[in-house]
């Protein structure tokens, strides 16, 4: 059953999403506002001074800067006629990167602009920077160059990178898409990395499980049996002391709210009901790998409610398989191995498991328009026929749940 037989499309509604930008440690720096309007005419995103002036828009006014990146820095694409006619100066200074597109000409209006916006105490990004001597004036300007790692050869970056340390700047790579780019890259000394490489998996040697991780994958297992008992999910649980106390201590942590002290895990179970306690015990497993990127988590989360809330929508039933692929789709990521295998240690059902493996199916297709969304991708969202306002909302209400579990699990 495709998607648009339950629920109409609205052609008019912008759609305003981010891309993480991360520091050397792997921690987020910033998120990249990405958008587009929500017309079915493709012709019209490519009008950059309006795609700008509606993110502006929409997410100063309509839906507020802090709901969609947080406490970060969002970068924000300038145009020529943006950069000219100072629109960008209604943004917060401290709150915004102001990106100048790589077709900007470095006329000397744009430099003076530019300067003042500096002056101003406005951070300037370049974005995919290509080396010609007339953006020297750019770059003498720019607080951050954004190099685009996928139209350049090793060599190619070396000489930007060597080229570019003459000015006191930060180096951004971009399309930074697997570790190896990215381990490259740090070592050629980039400050930023902006990509897709923490979601996939680091794969060293063999495709199996590695053995440190073998113990959550089998928790991950039981919890995921369709008539398990809570006696033997108690059982599992305690064999784990430090999650047995964790779980504890946010069940009865304000953020659940619970009537009464809960002194027992099946007490927990009893009073939150079997599927929750599903839930936030795999959250309290994933998060337990440390040595993985936390905006990994976010984005497990943020798929797994953003899915969820469009399983809601289109009066799915029932509800659970839909949590469960947006929260399994970057399994891969967290155990280093490729999600075939994974898969193969975990009970799951046939429609979930061939939504994770093909996308097929309900499940899978809400999966596809869920991660399309996540990385900009919007001309798959478009043919969902979804109502774009739905899913725009579903996008920034997963934001937002995810900023609060995560926050109330590491409390």
């Amino acid at each position: 059953m495709p998607i648009g037989e339950t629920v109409l499309k609205n052609s008019t509604t912008a759609l305003v999403g981010r891309q993480p930008i991360y520091g050397a440690d792997v921690d987020v720096f910033a998120y990249e506002l990405l958008y587009r309007g929500g017309e079915v005419n493709q012709a019209n995103f490519s009008d950059g001074d309006s795609a700008t002036a509606n993110v502006m828009l929409n997410t100063m006014l309509e839906i507020g800067l802090e709901q969609i990146v947080g406490n970060r820095l969002a970068f924000i694409n300038m145009t020529t006629n943006l950069i000219l006619d100072r629109l960008c100066e209604t943004l917060p200074k401290d709150q915004v990167v102001l990106e100048v597109l790589e077709n900007v000409e470095p006329t000397e209006e744009i430099i003076e602009a530019l300067t003042d916006l500096s002056r101003q105490g406005y951070i300037i990004a370049l974005d995919d920077f290509i080396y010609h001597e007339s953006l020297q004036p750019l770059v003498a300007i720019a607080n951050i160059v954004k190099v685009d790692i996928m139209a350049l050869s090793h060599d190619e970056i070396e000489e930007h990178v060597l080229w570019l340390r003459q000015y006191p700047l930060k180096l951004l790579a971009e399309k930074v898409e697997t570790h190896e780019d990215f381990e490259f890259c740090r070592a050629m000394g980039f400050d930023y990395f902006q990509g897709y490489f923490f979601c996939k998996p680091n794969i060293i040697a063999g495709t199996r499980v590695p053995a440190n991780r073998i113990a959550i994958l089998m928790l991950l297992s039981k919890l995921q049996e369709k008539d398990i008992e809570i006696s033997k999910l108690e059982k599992e649980i305690k064999a784990d002391v430090s999650l047995s106390y964790k779980l504890l201590r946010y069940v009865n942590s304000a953020y659940c709210g619970l009537p009464r002290t809960v002194d027992s895990i099946g007490q927990a179970a009893c009073m939150v009901g079997l599927d929750k306690l599903r839930m936030w015990v795999t959250l309290m497993s994933l998060a337990s790998m440390e040595e993985k990127p936390f905006e990994l988590l976010v984005t497990a989360t943020v798929r797994a409610h953003m899915c969820e809330q469009l399983g809601r929508i289109l009066h799915c039933e029932p509800i659970e398989p839909y949590f469960t692929v947006g929260l399994f789709s970057v399994l891969d990521g967290f155990f280093d191995c490729e999600l075939p295998e994974i898969l193969k240690s975990l009970p799951l059902s046939t429609d979930v498991r061939n939504a994770l493996l093909d996308r097929t199916g309900v499940l899978g297709e809400v999966l596809d328009c869920v991660v399309a969304f996540e990385q900009g991708d919007w001309k798959p969202v478009q043919s969902t026929q979804i109502d774009l306002a739905v899913i725009q909302h579903a996008y920034l209400e997963a934001i937002q749940w995810s900023s609060q579990i995560l926050s109330s699990l590491r409390s």
